[in-house]
């Protein structure tokens, strides 16, 4: 009987092939003591999850117990998530009892209202920001890509898609370089196989990318290049605007012939930041910069004198329109942090509520 993680690792060695490292060695051993292996979501539908493991692929579904545990979206399995599983190679199925922790996660609000947070991948080590180089480039969408890339705690990596579509291509460089500094950025072109080998340091076996970006970005035609197959189904974009139709309608993660791992996602129309407050300061750490620099700590960067911020505006360093994108994001990362707080004290109310209710039905029966 396998008692040890260490044991474990010696008996299947597809789990390092699988993006397992020592990270999860902590919260795995627990499980191990009690009997359960161990699979990697690989797709989920509607509570429903297809892993990999070392016996195959698996089709698993969570115990009652964990759903009953849960308190939000984020205590479910996320595509890229490892779990502890009993599994039914057999049957091919498995039910999952546990979510190991996580090393990253790329979260946004969940579209509309309701302030809620959607993983949009787990356990990636390096997150490709895919910009394509038609009308649908645009900068301060990519800004705020970059806020939840680096809350996220895996690498950005700024890919511009479909080089051979652009006649500009050092400028659009240049302007990216204003907004992202730092960041590797990677020019290519997967329909003419343009520099598509720069990605390979990135997809080493073991390793894990997330793709995202817009429809029509090309993310799908990346994943396929990538695959040698036709893994993703790929359409054209619109004439006009250049946006793309949805063609990615789920998360998957996929496996590729040297070993590496790309998860692929749908376009977003909407990006609402999620708990962004650290991912800002990394995203436009020119700013805060010039902002450590002003005379008074308070400074408004209005009309007070000695603002390093208005200087670097006026001479140029940094652009208007780059720092009100930036107003902007910190007013939406307040508001929701306003709006989720209010939430839980709601929450909260209603559970005691609640339990109120119950013990004063239990003392009636008294």
């Amino acid at each position: 009987m396998i008692t040890t993680l260490e044991e474990f690792e010696l008996t299947n060695n597809t789990l390092e092939t699988l993006g397992w490292s020592s990270f999860y060695n902590q919260s795995g051993e627990s499980y191990i003591k009690e009997g359960f292996t161990f699979g990697r979501v690989a797709l989920e539908h509607k509570h429903m999850y297809r892993l990999y493991t070392e016996q195959g692929d698996l089709l698993a579904e969570i115990t009652g117990k964990l759903r009953h545990l849960a308190d939000g979206r984020e205590d479910y399995p996320a595509v890229g998530d490892w779990v502890a599983i009993s599994a039914r190679p057999l049957e091919g199925r498995a039910s999952i009892h546990g979510i190991l922790s996580r090393k990253s996660k790329f979260s946004r609000k969940v579209a509309g209202s309701i302030p809620d947070e959607q993983i949009v991948a787990a356990n990636v080590d390096s997150i490709f920001l895919v910009n394509a180089l038609n009308n649908d480039f645009n900068i301060r969408r990519l800004e705020r890509y970059l806020i939840l890339a680096w809350e996220s705690g895996a690498q950005p990596v700024i890919i511009l898609s479909k080089s051979d579509l652009c006649s500009d291509i050092d400028s659009k460089i240049a302007e990216v370089e204003s907004v992202a500094i730092g960041v590797p950025i990677l020019v290519i072109s997967s329909l003419v196989d343009e520099g598509m080998d720069q990605l390979a340091p990135y997809l080493a076996q073991g390793q894990t990318v997330a793709l995202l970006g817009s429809s029509g970005a090309g993310k799908s035609s990346i994943v396929n290049r990538l695959s040698g197959q036709t893994m993703m189904d790929v359409q054209e974009v619109r004439e006009g605007d250049d946006r793309g139709r949805h063609t990615t309608t789920h998360r998957e993660l996929v496996m590729l012939p040297n070993g590496g791992m790309i998860i692929d996602t749908p376009g977003m129309r909407e990006l609402g930041l999620w708990d962004g407050e650290s991912g800002i300061q990394e995203a436009f750490e020119d700013i805060e910069t010039y902002a450590e620099q002003c005379r008074f700590s308070d400074c408004l960067h209005k009309n007070e004198p000695g603002c390093a911020i208005r200087a670097a505006i006026r001479d140029g360093s940094i652009t208007q329109e780059r720092y009100n994108s930036y107003l902007k994001l910190q007013k939406e990362i307040a508001f929701l942090e306003r709006k989720t707080n209010r939430q839980a004290r709601a929450a909260e109310k209603d559970r005691w509520k609640k339990i109120t209710q119950s013990v004063k039905a239990s003392k009636r029966k008294i």
